[in-house]
């Protein structure tokens, strides 16, 4: 089977959200989760054209929803340290519970959905 290249930062597969606002959709990843900026391009109207985030070694990939491309959340599933903390940022910024945080047999988790439509399965360690 051949080889293929994969630039450094990056995985084979990485999500690629489209969102009804991209900024504000970097501002919740930068503030509940620590991305980091990876990159940001913009279109004309200063709209997102193409962002990416880095959380951990993981990167996300996303845009502004257009008319000719519409809004396409996900569900994500994303390991922290302190889950309860995370769970509770993201309500702070917006989110809506989906589930409640309890202790399962793979870690502390619980579930929100973002403001852009994207459910985020939030899990820690058990340790309090």
């Amino acid at each position: 089977m051949p080889s293929i290249s994969i630039p450094a930062g990056y995985q084979q597969v990485m999500p690629y959200l489209i969102v009804s606002s991209a900024e504000k959709f970097l501002d919740f990843m930068l503030s509940v989760f620590g991305a980091t900026e990876k990159m940001k391009s913009l279109k004309p109207d200063n709209t997102i054209a193409h962002a990416e985030v880095q959380v951990g070694e993981s990167t996300i990939m996303f845009s502004s929803s257009t008319d000719q491309c519409g809004e396409q959340p996900a569900g994500l599933f994303i390991y922290v340290v302190d889950a309860d903390k995370t769970y509770q940022k993201a309500l702070d910024a917006g989110a809506k519970p989906v589930m409640p945080m309890s202790d399962q047999p793979y870690g502390r988790t619980g579930g929100v959905k973002d403001p852009f439509g994207n459910t985020w399965w939030v899990t820690g360690n058990n340790e309090q």
